[in-house]
């Protein structure tokens, strides 16, 4: 027994597997559900020039997909090479790999479908005749005389008989068809000079007439999109970026709304998503995503796209620089002021308008705060709605409505002590959070200060001494040359006990020891390995959260004014350093949407 066992180990244990078995592993690759077969066989027909594309599905795909196309079709020859394994005509030379100027390239697509469903093509060039090739399970067919207009059809019927374990692992038709129809959209969105058109089960699901990028936008994310975004634009020696980028105020609960074409390749790529979420760092909530539509065309040889089989991830040869170039092009394009209005659902969230006047210095809006006098006594309605008006009544000048250079308007009132009402020049009616806008405007001056060399610090007449555990105590004096680029100075005092010397000149005169405290929650959360500029962001936040202006503090006509001119005036106003937003705004429709008027 043992013998024969020992026999069995010196057997050869390695076979090479059939042309068919390895085709149908490879095709596994590379078509993993009905879309990934739409989206191989629309690429080939971009490649062939087409300028009007058709896709029917039936099934979600599974039972039938048709592509047809106007391009130039393949003679007989090409025709018997298409469907052969690593056959391709957009690869002359071996060299150019590293220079891919194609959606396709590898040769693999149409062997792949043709080993796990039955395929049929049909081609004819311009003033030749078509003919036609049938594969069927990996069996490859003849090459035959057909009929047919100029350009090439391909059909796809039952995918994935010849690997039924596979099939089983698809969702439903319509799941399917889903996902194939969103395969096109991207495809359509990097490709605007084509037109699409998608039917499924006899109904059409995408018709896009041939427009330029700017229409294709609207047409693909939808009017909603458009006018919530911005445009975003970088030209360099080696890159070209441009697109839109959506306000804080419209995010998304995923990254489906992040639309990324590298030289008219849509992709999925980790390093342009990070930049995405880094320029929108302390823009939005945290659990929400920015939606973007932005096509970046690098030179051929600096990106590798023959790092993933389905060709959606990329490899830049400059990574920083590109990375480094989109989060500067989008962050400028997200500089702008609160004030145009964006439309929701059931009311209008504030976003910027067009970059305007310069900011107004950091310290106008602090210096509009006075000590206030205490307001005279509230009827007992008033009281119960929660109203405070104004200190004093506003003069009849001030009732008239606002110019237009003042979006946000005119402050007609304080309720709950925390939001202040105004009336836009067009009437509608805006609401602000008074301490998460103020929030903002202290985030962007403490960041303005930090850019030009550091933060303005006020000496304390009396230094504070501040108790803390030990470990937030050690936290902070470890990092003390950080803060200190913040404007606030502090030292060790024995044991835990931290001296306080200086605090940022924008906050006034905070409090030392619930500042210190949050700053060493924020440090002990971020961890050691967090970078000096992740440390810096989050520290300046949790600044300009102590800084701002509290809810629950009255403000007179005057504060209420200014508050509104600086967040014109200010980028990224729309939103608190934390993603909340700071505006609201409900125009007549809105209202009249409310109150069941319409």
């Amino acid at each position: 027994m043992f013998a024969a066992a020992a026999e069995s180990f010196t057997r050869p244990l390695i076979r090479r597997l059939s042309e068919t078995t390895a085709n149908r592993i490879a095709a596994g690759e590379v078509v993993e559900r009905p879309a990934a077969a739409v989206k191989e066989i629309v690429e080939n027909a971009l490649d062939a020039g087409a300028t009007r594309i058709s896709v029917v599905l039936e099934g979600g795909g599974m039972d039938r997909i048709l592509v047809e196309d106007d391009g130039i079709g393949m003679g007989a020859e090409d025709l018997a090479l298409a469907i052969e394994r690593h056959a391709t005509s957009k690869l002359p030379e071996e060299a150019t790999l590293f220079r891919i100027a194609t959606l396709g390239f590898r040769g693999e697509a149409l062997p792949s479908i043709g080993a796990v469903a039955r395929l049929s093509i049909t081609s004819r060039p311009a003033g030749a005749a078509a003919h036609r090739i049938a594969v069927e399970g990996g069996q490859v067919g003849a090459v035959a005389p057909a009929s047919g207009a100029p350009g090439t059809r391909v059909e796809v019927r039952d995918l994935f008989f010849a690997t039924p374990a596979r099939r089983k692992f698809l969702r439903h038709p319509r799941t399917e068809a889903e996902h194939a129809v969103e395969a096109v959209r991207r495809l359509a969105l990097a490709w605007p000079a084509v037109t699409f058109r998608v039917e499924s089960d006899g109904r059409e699901a995408l018709s896009l007439a041939a427009s330029d990028w700017e229409g294709r936008i609207r047409q693909v994310l939808g009017p909603g999109f458009a006018v919530a975004a911005v445009p975003v634009e970088a030209v360099g020696v080696t890159l070209d970026l441009r697109g839109l980028a959506a306000l804080p105020s419209f995010t998304r609960p995923t990254t489906m709304g992040q639309h990324l074409v590298v030289n008219r390749r849509p992709v999925r790529d980790p390093l342009l998503r990070v930049a995405l979420r880094v320029a929108y760092r302390d823009l939005i909530a945290q659990g929400r995503h920015p939606a973007a539509a932005l096509f970046l065309d690098v030179p051929p040889e600096s990106v590798d796209v023959n790092v993933h089989p389905m060709k959606t991830e990329l490899r830049f040869r400059e990574g920083d620089q590109v990375r480094g170039a989109v989060i500067s092009a989008l962050r400028r394009a997200l500089a702008v002021g609160a004030g145009t209005a964006v439309a929701m659902p059931s009311l209008t969230i504030v976003a910027p308008p067009p970059p305007g006047p310069e900011p107004l210095p950091a310290t106008g809006f602090a210096e509009a705060f006075a000590p206030l006098t205490p307001p005279p006594p509230m009827p007992a309605v008033q009281r119960a709605l929660g109203l405070a008006p104004a200190p004093q009544p506003l003069p009849a000048v001030q009732r008239e409505r606002a110019p237009e250079a003042h979006p946000l308007g005119r402050a007609v009132a304080q309720i709950l002590e925390t939001y202040v009402i105004a009336e836009a020049p067009d009437g509608a009616l805006v609401l602000v959070d008074q301490h998460a806008a103020h929030e903002r405007l202290t985030h962007e001056a403490l960041n303005a200060q930090l850019v030009d060399g550091g933060v303005r610090a006020q000496p304390l007449l009396l230094p504070a001494v501040v108790d803390l555990p030990a470990d937030d105590a050690d936290r902070l004096i470890a990092h003390a040359d950080t803060l200190a680029r913040l404007g606030l100075e502090i030292e060790g005092f024995g044991g835990s006990a931290v001296l306080v010397r200086a605090v940022p000149a924008l906050l006034g005169n905070p409090e030392p020891a619930p500042l210190l405290r949050d700053l060493a929650e924020e440090l002990a959360e971020l961890g050691e390995a967090a970078s000096l500029q992740r440390r810096l962001d989050a520290a300046v936040a949790r600044l300009a959260c102590h800084g701002s202006v509290r809810a629950g503090r009255r403000l007179n006509a005057a504060e209420m004014d200014a508050l509104l001119r600086q967040m014109e005036a200010t980028p990224r106003a729309a939103t608190c350093s934390h993603g909340r937003p700071t505006v609201l705004r409900l125009d007549a429709a809105a209202l009249e949407r409310m109150f069941g008027r319409k």
